[in-house]
């Protein structure tokens, strides 16, 4: 059990480092850069090796942790507990290609690594969701199986408003719905890792209550 609420911790504080490493990333670049108009990988690409790609490798390795603790939670796991599993290291993977695989510097034309950047961000938009909606039946996250679900049906509205963006919207606001999206896709992360870290602690204090209890000794009034 403590290993297990120790990941969650872990998962949670690299979430958070990653979101502030993301905020200090855009703060460093050009301000000629719009926020609503480019995506967090435009913004990345003007700052090669800077804090956003640094904040991509910490957000994916703070998804190992956690995913790591979902093992130790729950070891017997159905088929839809190991396609989850699967698709959370899709998560992981396409994270880690796009941190490492820059996209092109806006305006300019595509290039090889900067489709293959585009498709393993797809991936990753697309695994964690649905590994959110599976994770979502898991006995041990059943107090936050609806904020679960409703994360992860918005997160694929914003996706769709994104893919829109990106085709017959001719960019508009695609800045805005790509930052909305992880918005959403990390808090479906921070929320089975709150939920996890806080039902082993729970366990634990029960556990330990229980375990005073009997060895208390009774008393004869």
């Amino acid at each position: 059990m403590p290993v297990t609420r120790s990941t969650g911790l872990l998962a949670l504080g690299g979430i958070a480092l990653a979101a502030l490493l993301t905020v200090i990333g855009h703060l460093e670049v050009n301000d000629d850069l719009n926020p609503w108009a480019l995506t967090i990988s435009d913004f990345a690409v003007s700052d090669r090796g800077g804090v956003i790609d640094i904040a991509m490798v910490v957000l994916a390795l703070a998804t190992v942790a956690l995913l790591y603790g979902l093992r130790r939670a729950s070891p017997p796991r159905p088929r839809s507990g190991r396609t989850a599993e699967l698709l959370l290291g899709a998560w992981v993977g396409g994270l880690l290609l796009a941190a490492v695989v820059p996209t092109n510097e806006p305006g300019t034309a595509m290039t090889t690594a900067a489709y293959l950047h585009r498709y393993a961000s797809v991936v990753a938009f697309l695994a964690l969701p649905a590994a959110g909606w599976l994770l979502a039946r898991r006995p041990d996250l059943t107090p936050a199986a609806r904020t679960l679900r409703t994360l992860v049906l918005l997160s694929l509205a914003l996706a769709v408003a994104m893919i829109w963006s990106a085709y017959p919207g001719d960019r508009m606001l695609i800045g805005l719905a790509e930052r909305l999206l992880i918005l959403t896709e990390v808090a479906v992360l921070t929320t089975v890792a709150a939920t996890l870290t806080r039902r082993v602690y729970s366990s634990s204090c029960s556990m330990s209550w229980r375990a005073a209890s009997v060895m208390e000794p009774d008393s004869d009034g």
